[in-house]
């Protein structure tokens, strides 16, 4: 009989933490899987063979500054509690043999009025059930890191059985950018990155159906969800239109601005496109795309990064400047990919322009790189539940 695996995932912002919980349901073959979803709708796709259950839905202010119903006319006091009561029944009626909570303690404390009640009961009432924190490779800063530091490794000895890092430590280690890891008592493991990916010969056939000529060059830029990131597709559209006129050769754009940009700005960018330029909300095919292309152009999150890595394509990346993660990675896999990073004047059309045919001169190439982390994490919380 598979054991039941409940996990709890939310997402207030980009679509990043749902894509690479979808890709690790996906190896996810030995257990009985709920997955706790609460934030706005998204057109991530999950195995059919999970169950979904949806919380009212928060998401994050217009500000940054704190949580907001995503049904605007909804109480948020009353979604909380609504929230904290679903959780503990839902856990009382699966009682599940592992929780797997993306992020928290990390992050997500604007949600520990459900995941501290939450924790808490587990823990008094189903000793049984092994209780798992997933984590991205980098954390952004916080306004007190001392206190936000010590209340992480409280709840994580205190709350969890095992600590799992979706990165590479031969890329960059979690001791980066969180000083006590020598404080935590529980295992921790490393599992790689999580990223999809792409046959060549995928690709090959991509580029055919979309009648690129064998000389032609593909370059695809996207923005992640779309929730930010405007600005390097507009300068992307026109920094082409450049392109177009400087040189003979054909080099095709293809762009996805993401499912949440807003509608105004989607209408600006299709009117942007010149000759050759192709703009679409979104694919399923992202890293078949990435297989196809000679030149990735986006910003710079965790999954995207990560699929560009995995297809070996060269890029030009564009971080979030809100915090310092997706720079701090982007940085340090410079050192070992072919991934440059682009500076606010960069966006200018006619520099963006030189930096994408210098990287166009670039080759795919096969990264040195742990790519595995959604089969090794199902590996791990196999074990965890002491699969044989």
């Amino acid at each position: 009989m598979k054991k039941k695996l409940c996990i709890y995932c939310q997402h207030v912002l980009g679509i990043g933490h749902l894509a690479r919980m979808a890709a690790i349901t996906r190896a996810l073959h030995s257990f009985e899987v709920t997955l706790v979803l609460g934030g706005p709708e998204s057109r991530v796709v999950f195995p059919e063979n999970i169950d979904i259950v949806q919380l009212p839905g928060l998401q994050m202010d217009a500000e940054f500054s704190g949580l907001q119903p995503v049904d605007m006319g909804a109480s948020l006091a009353a979604i909380k509690e609504q929230r904290r009561e679903r959780l503990v029944g839902l856990i009382d009626s699966l009682q599940p043999d592992l929780l797997l909570i993306e992020l928290f303690p990390f992050g997500r404390c604007g949600f520990r009025f459900e995941l501290d009640p939450l924790l808490s009961h587990v823990h008094e009432h189903l000793p049984d059930c092994r209780v798992v924190c997933s984590v991205r490779d980098i954390l952004v800063e916080r306004e007190n890191q001392i206190k936000f530091e010590q209340r992480a490794v409280e709840r994580l000895n205190h709350f969890f059985d095992l600590l799992l890092i979706h990165a590479d430590p031969e890329i960059v280690k979690l001791d980066q950018t969180f000083s006590r890891m020598e404080d935590i008592s529980i295992p921790v493991q490393y599992t790689g990155y999580i990223a999809e990916k792409s046959k060549h010969e995928v690709g090959v056939r991509l580029r055919r159906s979309q009648g690129l000529e064998p000389e032609e060059q593909l370059v695809v830029v996207s923005a992640g969800s779309g929730s930010v990131g405007n600005r390097l597709l507009k300068s992307a559209l026109a920094a082409h239109t450049v392109q177009a006129r400087k040189h003979q050769k054909k080099i095709r754009l293809q762009l996805f601005s993401g499912p949440y940009l807003k509608k105004e700005h989607f209408s600006r960018l299709l009117k942007l496109a010149g000759p050759g330029a192709v703009v679409d909300r979104f694919t399923d095919r992202f890293s078949d795309w990435l297989a196809a292309a000679d030149l990735s152009i986006s910003m710079g999150g965790y999954n995207t990064t990560m699929n560009v890595v995995a297809a070996g394509c060269p890029a030009l990346i564009f971080p979030f400047s809100q915090n310092r993660e997706q720079r701090l990675r982007a940085e340090w896999l410079s050192a070992q990919v072919q991934v440059k990073i682009l500076e606010e004047y960069d966006l200018l059309p006619e520099r963006l322009e030189k930096k994408m045919e210098l990287m166009l001169q670039v080759k795919k190439y096969s990264p040195q790189v742990s790519l595995n982390g959604a089969e090794e994490t199902s590996r791990l919380l196999a074990q965890e539940a002491n699969y044989d």
